[in-house]
């Protein structure tokens, strides 16, 4: 559902919005809103059903905290003596039915969603933002290292911790915001960009657009809120984002205040903007490293060693590159600042070695970011075997694409697929993990069985790992704690290492 225009006012002046209060205010993307707001000066207090790390430290700087929700917290109480609340920002599970969203939609108080909250944030700066099906969290916090380093001051609001600027979110000095842009309820088409990069379109969140030419449109309805002097980054290597960039490049051409399109890829026949034409692995960050060179239409190269494997970051990065480029950032200083992006956490995430074993985390839960996963993994560990542990994320995603996820999960030598982590949704009779698990093929034997639980599957995965080897866990779940468990699993075996 597209959410409402948000009042000219509240995107003129923060102020405008007066003290402000958060609904899940522990969810990265609803902190990270509040982490900005609060650095500008807005009073902010907020609510979760949990006590997360985040919102201790927003409120060691200032903000008033409630754990559980309580109509009674919109009436201001709290340590800072401020009044009422003057306006609500909500994530999306914190909706109609929350007894707080609830008594200030019955008080009359302006009821924002998460994205109206950070188009709010975003105004006055020039956005650069960051859509497709995947890719959005790397991408974004590439860019926001990216110009923070090459010395532009950046605003940014990205999904994961970004390692060398120790946040997810924060207020810079500097004219531009960069963001992610989620397509995964329409929201998207909040923000304002000046420049956008589009990573990728294909069918995905089919349980809220209900076909893939519902997606396909949204990306595009997103492309149309670019100004005619606004940029279009789109990769050429993906058919739909390339499709997308042709679609407007047609529509400009044709006389509609569609932006200007520039592409990147792999393919040196193809005249992107800018191509990968060069990478090899490094051995930086547990041999996770690649050196890469791009070339741009005027002939110049570009040479920089990134900290994150694999041709998707790779292309990733020519992304950034060439959005800093039309930013108006210096090349050097943006492949320097590119080069000291150490990657964010879930995004093919080093967690330690055990017995000359690597182990990794990764946020994959859609069967191309698991085939992009796995074909990092597959680069990292070279001569060695590759084993995954795959959590599905959602009863519908896996009923959808459960022969995609078995097509990509074959190309690891074992497997163990974990049941479906529910999130918001309610079981759906027939489906489950067995419909991925029973399609698998895979030379290491127990790939189609689901382990009756994550210690019986870490056990079995575990087993017939040797040095060198790489496990990868994997999923949008509560899968990442298991990398620690395999680790813990592996101690005393031989070839041992030091955990890092």
């Amino acid at each position: 559902m597209t959410q409402p225009e948000i009042p000219a006012a509240d995107r003129q002046d923060l102020a405008g919005l007066g003290r402000v209060h958060f609904l899940g205010l522990g969810g990265v993307g609803v902190s990270g809103i509040a982490r900005i707001m609060q650095q500008r000066g807005t009073r902010i207090s907020g609510t979760d059903a949990k006590d997360l790390p985040v919102m201790r430290e927003l409120e060691a700087a200032g903000a008033t905290v409630f754990v559980g929700y309580d109509a009674a917290h919109l009436d201001g109480v709290g340590a800072d003596g401020a009044g009422p609340v003057d306006t609500v920002i909500a994530s999306s599970i914190a909706g109609p039915g929350n007894p707080e969203y609830d008594a200030a939609v019955e008080r009359g108080l302006p009821v924002l969603h998460r994205s109206e909250g950070l188009a709010a944030a975003m105004a006055g700066h020039r956005v650069l933002a960051v859509a497709g099906t995947h890719g959005k969290t790397t991408t974004s916090s590439m860019a926001a290292m990216t110009f923070a380093r090459a010395g532009a001051e950046p605003t940014f609001a990205v999904g994961a911790a970004v390692a060398g600027l120790g946040t997810n979110a924060a207020a810079g000095t500097g004219e531009w915001f960069i963001a992610e842009a989620d397509e995964s309820d329409g929201t998207l088409l909040n923000y304002r960009p000046e420049i956008a990069i589009l990573t990728n379109v294909e069918a995905d969140h089919l349980d809220h657009y209900g076909s893939e030419e519902a997606v396909t449109q949204v990306f595009r309805d997103f492309i149309r809120l670019l100004p005619r002097d606004g940029v279009l980054v789109a990769c050429g290597d993906d058919p739909g984002a390339r499709e997308a960039a042709d679609w407007a490049r047609a529509a400009r051409a044709q006389g509609a205040d569609s932006p200007r399109v520039v592409t990147y890829g792999s393919d040196p026949g193809r005249s992107d903007d800018l191509v990968l034409v060069d990478s090899s692995l490094t051995g930086l960050d547990g041999g996770t490293g690649q050196r890469v060179t791009y070339r741009w239409q005027d002939g110049t190269e570009t040479g920089l060693t990134l900290s994150v494997p694999g041709l998707h970051n790779a292309l990733n990065a020519a992304a950034v590159l060439l959005a800093a480029h039309h930013a108006g950032l210096d090349r050097a200083a943006a492949a320097g600042g590119l080069e000291q992006f150490r990657g964010t956490a879930r995004r093919f995430e080093y967690r330690g070695q055990e017995a000359g074993v690597r182990v990794f985390d990764d946020y994959a839960h859609h069967p191309t970011e698991v085939a992009a996963a796995i074909a990092a993994g597959r680069t990292v560990a070279g001569e060695h075997r590759l084993h995954v542990l795959f959590q599905p994320h959602l009863f519908s995603r896996t009923r959808d694409f459960a022969p995609g996820f078995a097509a990509a999960l074959s190309q690891a030598d074992g497997v163990r697929v974990l049941p479906v982590y529910p999130a918001r949704e309610e079981p759906i009779p027939g489906v489950g993990s067995h419909l991925i698990a029973e399609r698998v093929d895979t030379p290491l034997p127990g790939s189609r069985i689901v382990p009756e639980d994550a210690a019986a599957a870490v056990e079995s995965l575990v087993e017939p790992v040797r040095p060198g080897d790489v496990i990868v866990t994997m999923g949008a779940g509560d899968v990442t704690a298991q990398a620690d468990a395999i680790l813990d699993a592996l101690v005393g075996r031989p070839a041992r290492a030091e955990r890092a």
